[in-house]
């Protein structure tokens, strides 16, 4: 290939290669020396302050030491009742998704959280209610695993409205479970409603706690009361690493993402129905693959504008660009019996742009039409042209086929997006590369990379000292042969350019 064709070379897909593991290999011979000679080179071109930063700068991996589960605190309550409220209160910002309609919280979402000094996990919960049937049964389910893998309850009562059937089924309910309960007696915004929330003495769970969820009046004194009966250690966890990993689940409405997670899970963690925009709230779920314990995140579909929605479902977007953010690695579903949308396009650009390991998986692989096998793979070739290093598995959520090749491409992407290439390997390797395909001279002037490093990884970034702008096309090309030679399957990789002059003698 000669230099003027390699903008060319960019846009063909690469062949599959094995990652390269992260640091521990032998350096090669020379490349110490060459690493010292190119730094030294340096000294001749003017660098600033953030230049001898970076260059100076030891890259490494902090290790964290394993800490206790922390306690679990379930905030129950029948729809409407201030719940979710509660929450946004207690965590001092509005991460739950409100709306003054009842029926908005659907899964059980959990937060960490910190009240004078000791942190636990709290949990949000959709309402309970009894003799009902479709999606709000299955809502009222999951408020009932969350009781149980709770170590305290706050059981939230709308004190305007009274103790009604429905609460006094839910006491029912938390006697059978055993655990302590702290009675939230909400919506009491003044001394005037105090009287109101006496009444719910007669519910038989001790004192009721007045508070507003809205405004913030009482729930210092509720909090207090949660400490003293929430233990210090969970009684639903094991002793694990700080962290495990966080998967995003993320897609259109409706592309089976819950589905999935249950499927992975082998159990019935979130919601699941054929209406879309059932997920409305990031869902954290500890599941253990592998024998590995992972973070699973499933989110609330991306609708096609954020801009045209409105309601919960417009915080729903905003929460799931947060997840996306948070999280490691993105799982993008995609539904294969369809064509591929804009809507999943976007998708997949925003989990780029987040800088966050990629698989994208196509789902209901079950009820794709084997004729529109060619034209989907007609359309991945079309539309993620630039995309040929994300890590494919296709998969149907409902049957679990394939389901345990996701777990291999998600470690792939783990192990990439972690992945540092020694400097003296690095440049040995541009050494070469530009010694055979040059950059193009432009107005009579050539480019040299003088030095490059790896800035950080998760995701990989190198920067590259330049004399010159060197182009969109030749960043690309360099990008392509990093990918060839080291792998990164799974992973965006970033390439900055630092353009320096020599100093003037």
């Amino acid at each position: 290939m000669t230099p003027s064709n390699f903008d060319e070379s960019a846009e063909p897909a690469l062949p599959a290669i094995e990652p390269t593991s992260s640091v521990a290999e032998t350096p090669e011979p020379g490349s110490i020396d060459r690493e010292a000679a190119l730094r030294a080179g340096l000294e001749a071109f003017e660098l600033d302050e953030s230049d001898r930063e970076l260059l100076a700068d030891e890259w490494d991996l902090d290790d964290t030491p394993a800490e206790a589960p922390k306690p679990v605190l379930a905030i129950i309550g029948r729809p409407n009742v201030g719940k979710s409220t509660f929450v946004n209160r207690v965590l001092g910002r509005r991460a739950a998704v409100v709306e003054d309609k009842p029926g908005v919280t659907r899964d059980r979402v959990t937060y960490p959280a910190e009240w004078s000094g000791r942190e636990f996990t709290l949990v949000d919960t959709g309402g309970w209610e009894v003799d009902i049937a479709g999606i709000e049964a299955k809502v009222a389910s999951q408020a009932e695993v969350a009781i149980n893998l709770s170590d305290a309850v706050v059981f939230v009562v709308d004190a305007t409205v009274g103790a009604t059937s429905t609460d006094e089924r839910v006491v029912e309910m938390l006697r059978r479970s055993g655990k302590p309960v702290v009675l939230a007696a909400n919506k009491v915004d003044g001394p005037s409603g105090e009287a109101d929330a006496a009444y719910l003495w007669s519910l038989g769970l001790g004192e009721p706690y007045p508070v507003s969820a809205l405004h913030g009046r009482g729930v210092g004194e509720l909090l207090d009361a949660a400490m003293e009966i929430l233990p210090e250690e969970s009684a639903h966890g094991v002793l694990r690493p700080d962290g495990p990993r966080r998967i995003a689940l993320v897609g259109k409405p409706n592309v089976g993402k819950s589905s999935l997670l249950n499927k992975i899970a082998g159990e019935h963690r979130v919601v699941v129905d054929e209406v879309a925009g059932t997920t409305r709230d990031p869902v954290d779920e500890l599941v253990e693959l592998k024998g590995i314990p992972y973070w699973l995140v499933d989110t609330a579909g991306i609708r096609r504008r954020v801009h045209q929605t409105s309601g919960a479902d417009f915080y729903a977007s905003l929460r799931t660009q947060a997840a996306i953010e948070k999280a490691e690695v993105a799982v993008v579903l995609v539904d294969a019996s369809q064509p591929i949308t804009e809507q999943d396009i976007r998708v997949v650009q925003n989990v780029v742009d987040a800088g966050r390991g990629l698989v994208i998986a196509y789902n209901k692989w079950d009820l794709m039409d084997p004729d529109r096998r060619p034209y989907l793979e007609r359309e991945i070739e079309q539309e993620f042209v630039r995309l040929t290093w994300a890590e494919r598995v296709n998969v149907s959520a409902k049957t679990g086929w394939h389901a345990d090749k996701l777990v291999p491409a998600i470690e792939r992407a783990l192990e990439s997006w972690d992945t540092r290439i020694p400097t003296g390997r690095l440049n040995a390797f541009l050494g070469e590369l530009v010694a055979e395909h040059p950059h193009p001279v432009r107005s009579g002037k050539q480019p040299r990379i003088l030095f490059a490093t790896q800035a950080s990884a998760r995701p990989p970034r190198f920067v590259l000292f330049a004399s010159g702008f060197l182009e969109a096309g030749y960043r690309r090309f360099i990008e392509n042969r990093l990918r060839e030679q080291f792998g990164f399957p799974g992973t965006p990789i970033e390439i900055a350019v630092r353009v320096r002059e020599k100093r003037k003698r």
